[in-house]
């Protein structure tokens, strides 16, 4: 990407977006980041970053950080329908931006998301109806996830208690995921395309934390919470009810079936997709 590419990454402090910040700036590219007023984690960002404070959930704080962008990174925190500003941030990426990557979940490449939960399905349809040219990339989760377990594990604990253990999973390393969208936004022939962004194998929950214990020497085992029981506690912890049946009822379904797999990560960047143990190596100090 030439330098006088400029991208924005929204959501830039999580899991995903310091790799893309990272991998875009491989490239070549001008990286802003959308934070929030305060924000605790901008120190994940890597050098060179610059800053626009910026919210998704108020569209009209958005406009100096897009003034002569090319691309956006587009990850989508809210997880609740109150938040119904989706319609006109497009609108503002479309007015400036050429390209756009959107973040989005198998659930919609499997049908099982509606597009009414002003989440990723509606995301999709709205940059659909634009003239950006579009690249969306649906993920079967993030290997990050599994920092769910380390309260748990870094407690002294031997054994994790979490839903539907059997649950097969096709995490992908996040680093993996931010590459394949730095390539979309960097060229040509992602336009259009809808990628299923997977890792390169499949384990059961279970799986990913007896490995996490091999990775820092203890032997760690697992306990089922019963389903009803994990979604009393998603909700009171704030999940909308209508999610944590969603994330049950699919952690149910891959019990049965092991999550959709793909070569997109290797397709896309020429380089294999990271396993989960050295994404467990590389975060070992978190389970610790």
């Amino acid at each position: 990407m030439p330098n006088q590419h400029t991208v924005l990454i929204t959501a830039a402090t999580g899991n995903v977006g310091p790799h893309a910040a990272a991998e875009l700036l491989r490239a070549g590219a001008r990286v802003r980041a959308l934070v929030l007023k305060d924000d605790p984690n901008v120190g994940r960002l890597p050098e060179g970053v610059e800053l626009f404070e910026g919210d998704l959930a108020r569209p009209d704080t958005l406009d100096a950080a897009l003034d002569g962008v090319d691309g956006v990174f587009l990850m989508w925190p809210f997880f609740t329908t109150d938040v119904t500003t989706a319609p006109e941030v497009v609108k503002k990426i479309e007015a400036r931006a050429r390209r756009v990557v959107l973040v989005s979940s198998v659930g919609v490449h499997i049908g099982l998301e509606r597009v009414d939960n002003n989440c990723h399905a509606y995301l999709e349809e709205l940059l659909e109806a634009t003239g950006l040219e579009w690249t969306f990339l649906r993920t079967t989760g993030f290997q990050a996830n599994a920092l769910g377990f380390a309260e748990q594990i870094r407690g002294g604990g031997e054994v994790v208690h979490f839903p539907y253990g059997a649950a097969t999973r096709t995490s992908v390393h996040e680093a993996d995921l931010a590459a394949v969208g730095a390539v979309a936004l960097a060229g040509p022939g992602h336009a259009g395309q809808k990628y299923l962004v997977t890792g390169p194998e499949e384990l059961s929950q279970k799986e990913q934390v007896r490995i996490i214990g091999e990775v820092i020497g203890r032997d760690l085992g697992w306990q089922d919470v019963q389903h009803e029981a994990a979604r009393a506690a998603m909700v009171a912890s704030g999940w909308p009810p209508s999610y944590a049946d969603g994330a049950l009822d699919y952690f149910a379904m891959i019990t049965e079936t092991p999550e959709l797999s793909s070569t997109v990560v290797a397709d896309v960047t020429g380089r294999p997709a990271r396993t989960f143990r050295s994404w467990a190596e590389e975060h070992a100090e978190a389970f610790r």
